[in-house]
């Protein structure tokens, strides 16, 4: 298992609709999913998406106990989300900061749905169907995007309020 690099934002690969996984419980996708798992946990992440570190693959994985760069989010149990389809349960959005490892040390204010229903599976190819609100819900769409080529900023529909970590207002973010 390995920690990897993550590809910043500028790199196109990050632009790319990734694959189907057809084969579940596979030792290169439990392989892939450890090394997910150490990179997300190395940088702080919340979560991570296969194309961040350039595999091509439907496969996010997210999770959050307590984290220093999300210091008032709310628990998100550890996720492996492969082929995931999501459906949003209100037409509520709501606005809030957003960070991304593949845009490191900026934050920015993105539109989300406030409710969805995700579903897919894990890694060994058993059904994962919940319906979430709140940071949760923020998480899991911030990183499917990863896999239609979308980064938060593509998302963002007021630019003032995208920057660099350090020079926003800390009331702010």
């Amino acid at each position: 298992m390995a920690i990897k690099s993550i590809l910043k934002m500028g790199d196109p690969f990050l632009l790319s609709t990734a694959k189907k996984v057809k084969k579940f419980n596979t030792p290169e996708l439990n392989t892939l999913i450890q090394d997910m798992q150490e990179t997300m946990e190395s940088e702080n992440g919340a979560g991570l998406a296969a194309p961040q570190i350039g595999v091509n693959l439907q496969v996010v994985i997210f999770g959050l106990e307590y984290n220093p760069r999300y210091p008032d989010a709310e628990r998100v149990p550890y996720t492996v989300l492969i082929n995931p389809v999501l459906n949003p349960l209100t037409k509520e959005i709501e606005e809030d900061w957003e960070g991304c490892l593949s845009v490191p040390n900026m934050r920015g204010r993105v539109p989300r749905f406030t409710k969805i229903l995700y579903c897919g599976f894990d890694q060994y190819g058993e059904s994962v169907n919940r319906s979430v609100e709140g940071f949760h819900a923020r998480v899991v769409q911030h990183e499917c995007d990863h896999l239609q080529g979308i980064l938060y900023p593509m998302r963002i529909t007021d630019l003032r309020m995208f920057g660099f970590t350090e020079a926003l207002p800390v009331n702010q973010i």
